[in-house]
């Protein structure tokens, strides 16, 4: 099991940024693949990135695609997500997940079998 501790969520206006991480800590962070998930009240849990363990590959939800992009320091343990010109709509809890392959369907949160405890991010308009 690998431990997951996210960080940096807060209350931004539209159009703002904001930059969350992740900290991992057990088991070696480069054996993992890493995401992004995000869940909006009274919503189910979804996608928004990942990124393989090397990092040479990322993806991300459509609904981010050219506002969000997924990073990760395997020196430091840590996978981050920026975020640039937040819309209320991304207003959620977001969660990191760890898997122990690049799954083919990888927005698929069954996947994951690690989880942190989330940090909220709220977007006023």
């Amino acid at each position: 099991q690998v431990q997951l501790v996210e960080s940096g969520g807060g209350l931004v206006q539209a159009g703002g940024s904001l930059r969350l991480s992740c900290a991992a800590s057990g088991r070696p962070f480069n054996n993992y693949a890493m995401a992004w998930f995000r869940q909006a009240p009274g919503k189910e849990r979804e996608f928004v990135a990942i990124i393989s363990r090397g990092g040479g590959s990322t993806d991300s939800a459509d609904s981010v695609k050219g506002r969000f992009t997924i990073s990760r320091d395997n020196a430091k343990n840590t996978v981050y997500l920026q975020m640039n010109s937040l819309k209320p709509e991304d207003t959620a809890v977001y969660y990191c997940a760890a898997a122990l392959n690049y799954y083919t369907d990888y927005d698929n949160r069954r996947r994951y079998n690690n989880w942190g405890q989330g940090t909220q991010v709220t977007v006023s308009s």
